[in-house]
């Protein structure tokens, strides 16, 4: 690990960012409908050394969810700024910079539905997850959790489920990881961050093991590698015709793994998918159709596996156009 009097002397990998925003929020649960009642930002430099801090409470125009997780009553909420309020200050914690944060996909997730509740577009185009950060550099972790990465550094938490501590530990913790993975030339997991441009506030579809109040970082509610609860849907009662082939249609039964963000809520598009008479799949193996992805770069185990079983791939824009007309079956059969 690097220090402060060595830092300067190695050589920076030219390819890192030049600047991050470690982001912690606070929310009234999991689903989509739910709201961001406050937002925490450390901006740090290229080097993982802290610029400054900002911290705010946020009306969620609801219950606020787990008080007795997060502390925060609606009494307390009642006075606070609208996210639309704050979302120019908020942008500008965030511009040119890669967003931070443990668990990235919920944080950005949440995020990128408030910012287009506002109406509004978040600056952010990039993000690292510094769960993935801590695989890559192997680090000997019991959990995932994040008390678990800053006991790793000598971290102390102070106030757990408060955002501007959250940010802190986070920071803390990250700046040390940044420079193991400088010194060991460790590529880091970027993953890039799209907008939402159409999306649903309205209840999801009846989820698996799903608890509507619990913080995003509670234990055991979470798909493997996700924050999105594992949502029940009937089995596809058609099989699996095989691959896609380019310049063809898709046809009922195939196989669909999707990656990383995309533009139209992921709920939905996948909603859409199986209405058309497709099968989602959480994961890529050999049995594949296709995988959906707007980031074919990125390295996550859906890409890394669909290029190893040479499955596939395809953007969002192609596959929403191509669902407009979907083969059907050639016949009733056993679940694909």
């Amino acid at each position: 690990m690097l220090d402060d009097s060595t830092a300067a002397a190695t050589a920076w990998p030219p390819a890192y960012p030049q600047g991050y925003a470690v982001v912690d929020v606070e929310t009234t649960g999991l689903a989509r409908d739910d709201r961001i009642i406050s937002a925490a930002v450390y901006r740090l430099d290229a080097f993982g050394d802290v610029e400054d801090h900002w911290y705010t409470l946020v009306n969620p125009e609801r219950d606020p969810g787990p008080v007795w997780i997060h502390g925060l009553t609606s009494d307390v909420l009642d006075g606070a700024p609208l996210f639309g309020e704050i979302a120019e200050e908020f942008s500008e914690r965030l511009a040119d910079r890669v967003l931070v944060a443990h668990n990235a996909v919920f944080d950005w997730s949440m995020i990128a539905r408030e910012y287009a509740r506002a109406q509004r577009a978040a600056p952010t185009r990039q993000r690292l997850c510094t769960i993935a950060l801590s695989k890559e550099l192997a680090l000997p972790l019991p959990n995932h959790k994040l008390e678990s990465l800053a006991a790793h550094f000598g971290v102390v938490q102070q106030r757990a489920h408060h955002a501007l501590d959250d940010a802190r530990v986070l920071a803390e913790a990250f700046r040390p990881s940044l420079h193991t993975a400088a010194r060991d030339g460790v590529r880091l997991p970027l993953l890039e961050c799209r907008p939402l441009t159409e999306w649903s506030d309205s209840p999801a579809t009846p989820r698996v093991g799903y608890q509507p109040s619990g913080p995003h970082s509670s234990a055991g509610r979470y798909g493997p590698g996700s924050w999105r609860p594992s949502r029940k849907r009937p089995a596809c009662p058609y099989p699996n015709p095989g691959r896609y082939e380019a310049g063809k249609s898709l046809k009922q039964g195939m196989r669909v793994a999707i990656s990383g963000d995309t533009s139209i809520d992921r709920e939905l598009l996948e909603d859409r998918a199986i209405e058309a008479g497709l099968h989602i799949a959480t994961s890529v193996s050999r049995l594949t159709s296709l995988l959906v992805t707007n980031d074919p770069g990125a390295v996550t185990s859906k890409t890394v596996k669909a290029k190893s079983y040479g499955t596939p791939v395809m953007d969002e824009a192609a596959f929403t156009q191509l669902l407009r007309d979907v083969t059907p079956s050639d016949g009733p059969g056993t679940p694909g």
